[in-house]
């Protein structure tokens, strides 16, 4: 298997169907094909050779679609660079990884001189946005239009076809190399579940197309003909606008995303209705946002989707009939075709089901390992089994739950706490739009659980009433002892809550630490 296949099977079978509609442009499968020959013929005559990396920091695009086909065509692989970094934190991962070539566009042209600066090695830059091309850069549309074609190398199977940085929810990012197989395995067996992408649909891209999620579902896109219609980056107004404009079927959202979608007063002003399935993945979805979005999205069906990029990211979906069970709302589906998964402890053995322990995940979507770091490759993957860090628990039909991340565990009194089960009970205050949980330093208690909270518009609450409300849905060493009201959760590229942020005013000072 190999990235390309699906490129060369959509222009022989459908030559004149859209490929790509991003803002004006629609280009054919024919047509973008041929760029992106041409653009592979480009990079090799700078000099990418097979495995090198090259990078793209940018917001999506068409251009974005042409880099991920263009790289591996030449045998090479990508870097997708999160767009939410620093200049300090890009330069680490192309310093690390060596990636000497990278894709800047429009809004992030200005960070090129302090890149370079600090990755003397970043030997070219290619300026794939709109407007004038900075100094010292290459144009990509004249590198597009002034180079042949070149044959596809059709490199596949277990070559590496990216390096894909982790978000760095739990500590410093390490590069993930997946291979083609990886890449396609997951896609595939999520494609075998029926509930994924339309055939020949039309699939949105508002979730950064850097994160694995989206170059996920962007590949699953390309093996059922798939039409891509990109939006520079997720804004409730540019998401119902290109849904409604363009007859969108499929769409990638986080809940966060989805909270803001159904809570924005135009969303009645646009017809979503030609949406089949929307995946969603990153944290459950409180019933009380399933219902509304199921008003806003009536021909949709949920599917939700776990996993990791170290998994390809698939590991579980959770169908669209699931979620007509309230005992599965809270769940993280089952096993997706392509993997097993198993609950296990310390030791590496099974638990019963519906014991706690972590989520571990083989199948040919397994990562190849981190770049450079062979220690922590191994720590993850023992004799062919992925463990997540994940904290889950497995009922009698195969169902996961996960409750936390095994480090984000709370101990309080000798207690543990999973802080998923503490924000579901949050979550169901009416006057609760988002929140997170962790665990702060208490001398009593050693740590106390604690709620940061983030209210719906033209709502309140007090610390005492969100308490009262928790302890009336779970156990009193459970619920918050001290609840914090903020304006907006700090968030990762992938719409993922940055606890670590939340924890740092309370922990960097503390005597013991937690990461």
């Amino acid at each position: 298997m190999y990235l390309t296949q699906s490129l060369h099977r959509n222009v022989q079978q459908r030559p004149d169907r859209p490929a790509t509609i991003f803002g004006g442009r629609t280009r054919t499968f024919a047509e973008s094909a041929d760029r992106i020959a041409r653009l592979a013929g480009a990079l090799s005559s700078l000099g990418v050779a097979r495995g090198d990396r090259v990078g793209i920091l940018a917001l999506n695009s068409d251009r974005y679609h042409e880099y991920l086909f263009a790289v591996p065509w030449i045998g090479a692989a990508v870097n997708p660079v999160n767009i939410r970094w620093s200049p300090a934190e890009i330069s680490y991962s192309l310093v690390e990884s060596d990636t000497r070539i990278l894709f800047v566009d429009d809004t992030f042209a200005p960070m090129i001189p302090a890149l370079r600066q600090q990755f003397p090695g970043l030997a070219t830059i290619i300026f794939c946005g709109e407007g004038a091309v900075p100094d010292g850069a290459l144009a990509y549309e004249d590198l597009v239009s002034s180079n042949d074609p070149i044959e596809d190398t059709r490199t596949g199977g277990d070559e590496l076809v990216g390096v894909f940085y982790t978000g760095g929810t739990t500590g410093h990012p390490k590069g993930v190399m997946l291979s083609h197989t990886n890449l396609l395995t997951s896609a595939i067996g999520s494609l075998a579940s029926g509930q994924f992408i339309s055939p020949l649909g039309r699939l949105l891209h508002a979730a950064p197309m850097f994160h694995l999620a989206d170059i996920a579902s962007w590949t699953a896109g390309n093996l059922v003909g798939s039409t891509h219609v990109i939006v520079p980056m997720f804004t409730p107004a540019g998401v119902m606008k290109a849904i409604a404009e363009h007859a969108a079927t499929d769409a990638l959202l986080v809940p966060t995303m989805i909270q803001m979608l159904v809570d924005d007063p135009a969303i009645g002003d646009f017809d979503l209705s030609s949406l089949d399935h929307l995946v969603y993945g990153a944290s459950p979805i409180s019933v009380a946002l399933l219902e509304r979005a199921r008003k806003v999205f009536p021909s949709a069906g949920f599917t939700q989707a776990y996993g990791m990029t170290e998994l390809s990211p698939v590991a579980t979906l959770l169908h669209p009939a699931d979620h007509d069970n309230p005992e599965l709302r809270r769940a993280a589906g089952r096993a997706a075709p392509h993997v097993e998964v198993r609950i296990v402890d310390p030791d590496d053995n099974e638990v019963d089901r519906g014991v706690v322990g972590e989520v571990v995940v083989r199948g040919d979507s397994v990562m190849l390992g981190y770049w450079n770091r062979p220690d922590d490759t191994a720590a993850a993957i023992r004799d062919g089994w992925m463990h997540t860090g994940d904290g889950g628990r497995m009922d009698e039909n195969g169902y996961v739950f996960i409750v936390d991340r095994i480090k984000d565990m709370i101990i309080t009194g000798g207690e543990n706490v999973y802080s998923a089960e503490v924000e579901n009970a949050l979550a169901g205050h009416p006057a609760v739009a988002a929140c997170a949980v962790i665990g702060v330093p208490d001398e009593e208690w050693g740590e106390r659980v604690h709620a940061v909270v983030v209210l719906l518009p033209e709502t309140s609450a007090t610390e005492d009433e969100i308490r009262a409300h928790c302890k009336s849905l779970i156990a009193g060493y459970k619920s918050p002892r001290s609840v914090e009201f903020v304006d907006a959760l700090p968030m990762s590229g992938a719409g993922k809550i940055l606890k670590r942020e939340l924890r740092k005013q309370y922990w960097d000072t503390a005597a013991h630490q937690v990461s």
